[in-house]
């Protein structure tokens, strides 16, 4: 979710269009192969996780269950929620992080956008979603329901780290910013707008975000102990060959956009721990619905037609949202009209068409100060609220 500065030439000539669509094409065949398999396994293996809702009774009675439900809501923008998940995103970006500085090749796309600032991302992250599980996951056990508290992982934290730098007073003040902010304007959405209107409360989550943000950044500039913001990476000078193997790291890639991560090993370990959750119980991950090999498929191919359609966008911008489907159209098609093919193929399909230019666009009108990602979630908003509707006239 980090953009980066224009890039000014090209390093080598691109693979040709039939390379990459194959490749996209295979990818695709893989994962939904994969993904058809993993269903018809699961159901012979034993339950070794408690499943989704027995683990939603136990977390705010038992200190290791709620650490283990605070670790899950870091992968709550995917839709996943699981622990393991949680475990493998983390692993994978200070993996990343360590062979970047250390200029290893097989670190992959830089993390966090090369700014250097994974640590202090991932603190102000972190401590914003446990400060958002103090404060406000009392609504969880006293309305027996799925509840928000994740927003501050992936919105205003973060997002104050990469505006003002490293530090614990930047870390810190984001935190509370996200868990102040951020966290009850998603459960006022979710449970008065959401829920009363039957519309998928991801829509409450992402106005939120993008909410909340353009009020905590003009409150930032008030903040006397917050530094100047800190200037964006230096431009790259070349464009990587983007031939069938950058697609494939790509669209792994923008599985961890949404963390400010965006780094295809980071995402590796987010999809392993989160099918080995599946495969430890199928009614662990995605909320107990079973419906992750069909969510997977639609993440992965709305990821692909994405990077796909708006690789000259890269290769122009250095950077360009092709994530935004992968955490809200795709995956909310799927959660509302069901694990079917013309779900899947119309959310991942209208969404990799319609997001990404829409998220350029409101990144490039965002109000001066605030940081750009914010316009990247108001698309998320916009894109929920039309298609999955317009979906239901057809679906």
């Amino acid at each position: 979710m980090i953009p980066v500065l224009t890039t000014t030439r090209r390093a080598t000539k691109p693979a040709g269009a039939f390379g990459r669509w194959l490749t996209g094409a295979a990818l695709f065949g893989v994962t939904a192969g994969l993904a058809l398999l993993l269903a018809r396994v699961s159901g012979s293996l034993p339950h070794v996780l408690s499943a989704y809702d027995e683990w939603q009774e136990q977390a705010y009675h038992h200190i290791p269950q709620f650490l283990r439900w605070v670790l899950g809501d870091t992968t709550e923008a995917q839709f996943y929620k699981t622990a393991l998940g949680g475990l493998g995103l983390l692993a994978g970006g200070w993996i990343a992080h360590v062979g970047w500085r250390r200029g290893r090749r097989w670190a992959g796309f830089a993390v966090s956008g090369g700014t250097g600032l994974w640590p202090w991302v991932t603190a102000a992250a972190l401590l914003g979603l446990l400060l958002s599980n103090l404060a406000w996951g009392w609504t969880i056990p006293a309305t027996g329901a799925w509840q928000p508290t994740f927003v501050a992982f992936v919105s205003v934290p973060p997002m104050v780290v990469l505006t003002y730098g490293a530090g614990w007073r930047v870390a810190v003040t984001g935190a509370v910013l996200g868990a102040a902010l951020t966290t009850p304007a998603a459960l006022l959405l979710v449970n008065l707008v959401c829920v009363p209107l039957g519309q998928p409360a991801v829509l409450g989550s992402v106005t939120a975000m993008w909410v909340s943000a353009l009020i905590a950044f003009p409150l930032c500039r008030r903040l006397p102990w917050l530094p100047r913001p800190v200037p964006p990476p230096a431009a790259q000078r070349t464009v990587p060959r983007q031939g069938p193997v950058w697609v494939v790291r790509r669209v792994l890639a923008d599985f961890t956009e949404a963390p400010f991560h965006g780094n295809e090993i980071a995402s590796l370990g987010l999809l392993a721990g989160t099918v080995l959750t599946y495969l430890l119980n199928p009614l662990t991950p995605v909320y107990g619905s079973g419906l992750l090999p069909a969510l997977l498929t639609a993440q992965v191919l709305t990821a692909t037609l994405g990077v796909l359609v708006y690789r000259r966008q890269w290769a122009r911008h250095g950077w360009y949202p092709t994530f935004v489907p992968v955490v809200s159209v795709a995956p909310a098609v799927v959660l509302t009209y069901g694990p079917t093919w013309p779900a899947v193929l119309s959310g991942a399909v209208l969404g990799a068409l319609a997001a990404p230019p829409l998220a350029a666009l409101a990144s490039r009108r965002i109000p001066l100060g605030v940081h750009p990602c914010a316009g990247n979630m108001f698309a998320m908003t916009v894109c929920t609220g039309v298609l999955v509707p317009l979906l239901d006239l057809v679906l």
